[in-house]
C-alpha cells in the first residue's frame, strides 16, 4: 500500500470513530436531557427516537465536531501524534464545542435551576470528551506499537555526510523505541572523496538535488545534520525545503538545548528541531479562503461597471486585446495563466522579457494610470476564484526572472511554500519592481510576510493596499 494510501486509512480510522463518538455521546445526552424532565422517558423511549430534534441532532452535531475537529488540524500528521498532547487538544476543543452546543440547542430548555445547566454543560462535555479520548487513544497507541514493531515507516533522507549524520544514524538505529524513521539515504553539502555515513546509508547525491530524490524515493522527512563548517549553506538548504511538502527537522546545537528552543516530542528519541510545514493553523487558511472567494464574487459582481469601463478605455487607448495573460509560477513551482487588463502596447516583449521601468515607452497613457490605481490588476480576482492565487500573497514572477532571482538570493523559494496574491507586502512597500536587484530588495517584505502569516497582517496590508488606490500612489 503506498504512503498516500496508508495516510487516507489512518485519517479515515480517526474520522469514523470520531463521527461514530459524536453520535453516540450525543445520543446519551439527549436521553439524559429528557430524564431530567420525565423520569419515566425510558418505559416510552421510542417516542424519543421519533422526535424530529433528536433526528436533526444526530445527524447535524456529529458533523458539526468533524468540522471543528478539521479546523483545529486534528487530522494532519495522523502518523505523528503525540498521546499527551492528543490529550491537551481533545480537551480544549470538546471544552470550545461544548460550549457552542449548550448556546445553541440548550439555552432554550425548561431550566428548574442553574444547576440544571451546570449538569447539562458537565454531562455533554464529560460524554464527549471522555468517548472521543478513548478512541483516539486506542488508534494512536495501535499506531505507535506498529511504529515500534517497524510495521510502519517513514523514508527519511539525512542532508549531511559526516559526524553529525553518522551520530544521528547510530542514534535512530539505537532507539529503545523506534520512531519509524526509515533511513533511505543522504546528500552531501561539500564534496569531498569519501563520506563517513556511507556505512549507514547510500549517497543518493547532492543536497541541491533534494526535490528530485523526495519525489524519487517518496521522502517523508528530512533530517538536516550538517557539520559546523557547512553552517553558511544552511540558508540556502532551507530555501530549498520549503517548496517541498516533507516534514524537515534538524539538528540541535548545545545552544538550541541550553536556551530551549528543542522541543521534543518524545523522551526516547533523538532530540531534533522540528520545523514545522504550517505556516497558518488550519482554521486561518480555511478562513483565508473563504474570505478570497466571497471577496472575489463581491468585488466581480458589484464593480462589474468599472470593469466594463476599465475593459472599453483599454480597447481606445491602443490596437489589440483587452486582456493580458502571462505564464507565471505559483505554489510548489506550479505554472499558470495570470490575467491582467493590457497596460502596454502590442509585441512590447518582441525582443525577451522585460521589466516595466518608469517614463516606460511600452505602457500607454491609459496603461500608466490603471497602474498606478492597480486597475490593471482587478481581472486576477478570477485566478483567485479558480484558486491558483490568493488575494493576498506574494507577487508571483515569470520563470524567466525567478532563475536570475535564486542565484542571487535562493531563498526566494521559500515563497512557492504558499499561492500568490494580487497585493502583497513588498507591493504595498516596495511596489512595482524595475529590475532583478529590486525584486530581490522586494522579497525581504514577502519573506517577512511568509513567517508572519496570519489573517491580521493579510487584513493590514488589504487596507493598505485600498489606500494606495484610493490615493493613486501605485508605481
Amino acid at each position: 500500500m503506498t504512503k498516500k494510501n496508508n495516510k487516507i486509512r489512518q485519517t479515515i480510522k480517526y474520522v469514523v470513530t470520531d463521527w461514530l463518538c459524536a453520535l453516540f455521546a450525543w445520543t446519551l445526552f439527549f436521553f439524559f436531557r429528557k430524564h431530567n424532565e420525565d423520569h419515566d422517558i425510558f418505559e416510552h423511549y421510542q417516542l424519543v427516537l421519533q422526535d424530529n430534534n433528536f433526528i436533526i441532532g444526530i445527524i447535524v452535531v456529529p458533523l458539526f465536531w468533524l468540522l471543528l475537529h478539521t479546523l483545529s488540524g486534528y487530522y494532519n500528521n495522523v502518523f505523528s501524534k503525540s498521546r499527551l498532547q492528543e490529550l491537551g487538544k481533545t480537551f480544549f476543543v470538546t471544552l470550545i464545542g461544548v460550549v457552542i452546543l449548550f448556546f445553541v440547542t440548550i439555552i432554550d430548555d425548561v431550566i428548574v435551576s442553574y444547576r440544571t445547566y451546570y449538569s447539562s454543560f458537565s454531562v455533554l462535555f464529560g460524554l464527549q470528551f471522555v468517548m472521543t479520548y478513548i478512541c483516539r487513544l486506542i488508534i494512536t497507541s495501535s499506531t505507535s506499537r506498529k511504529i515500534r514493531r517497524k510495521e510502519i515507516g517513514f523514508n527519511t533522507l539525512i542532508v549531511g555526510s559526516n559526524d553529525n549524520a553518522c551520530a544521528l544514524c547510530e542514534d535512530i538505529n539505537n532507539q529503545k523505541y523506534p520512531s519509524g524513521n526509515i533511513i533511505v539515504g543522504f546528500v552531501n553539502v561539500y564534496d569531498r572523496q569519501e563520506y563517513k555515513v556511507s556505512k549507514y546509508a547510500p549517497h543518493l547525491g547532492f543536497y541541491r538535488d533534494t526535490a528530485r530524490i523526495v519525489k524519487e524515493y517518496d521522502i517523508e522527512e528530512v533530517v538536516i545534520a550538517i557539520e559546523r563548517n557547512e553552517v553558511e549553506t544552511i540558508d540556502k538548504i532551507f530555501a530549498i525545503m520549503q517548496s517541498l511538502d516533507v516534514v524537515v527537522k534538524i539538528i540541535p546545537l548545545m545552544q538550541d538545548i541550553v536556551f530551549g528552543t528543542v522541543k521534543q516530542e518524545s523522551i526516547w528519541h533523538a532530540p531534533l528541531i522540528r520545523v514545522t510545514p504550517e505556516l497558518m493553523p488550519v482554521w486561518q487558511r480555511v478562513a483565508k479562503r473563504t474570505f478570497d472567494i466571497f471577496a472575489s464574487l463581491m468585488v466581480i459582481v458589484i464593480f462589474s461597471p468599472l470593469y466594463i469601463f476599465t475593459a472599453i478605455m483599454v480597447k481606445l487607448s491602443s490596437p489589440g486585446p483587452i486582456f493580458y495573460r502571462q505564464e507565471r509560477i505559483g505554489k510548489h513551482g506550479k505554472p499558470f495563466n495570470m490575467l491582467k487588463f493590457r497596460s502596454m502596447y502590442v509585441d512590447s516583449e518582441s525582443a525577451g522579457p522585460q521589466l516595466s521601468k518608469d517614463n516606460d515607452p511600452r505602457i500607454t497613457k491609459w496603461g500608466r494610470f490603471m497602474r498606478k490605481t492597480r486597475l490593471d490588476e482587478i481581472p486576477q480576482f478570477f485566478t483567485v476564484l479558480g484558486g491558483k492565487m490568493s488575494i493576498v500573497g506574494y507577487r508571483p514572477e515569470r520563470q524567466f526572472f525567478i532563475d536570475q532571482i535564486v542565484q542571487k538570493a535562493p531563498h526566494y523559494r521559500m515563497l512557492l511554500k504558499i499561492k500568490p496574491g494580487i497585493t502583497s507586502w513588498g507591493e504595498v512597500k516596495y511596489g512595482y519592481a524595475s529590475n532583478v536587484d529590486e525584486m530581490i530588495e522586494r522579497l525581504k517584505y514577502d519573506i517577512l510576510y511568509i513567517e508572519n502569516m496570519n489573517i491580521a497582517i493579510d487584513i493590514k496590508i488589504l487596507i493598505y493596499t485600498v489606500l494606495i488606490v484610493v490615493q493613486g500612489r501605485g508605481k
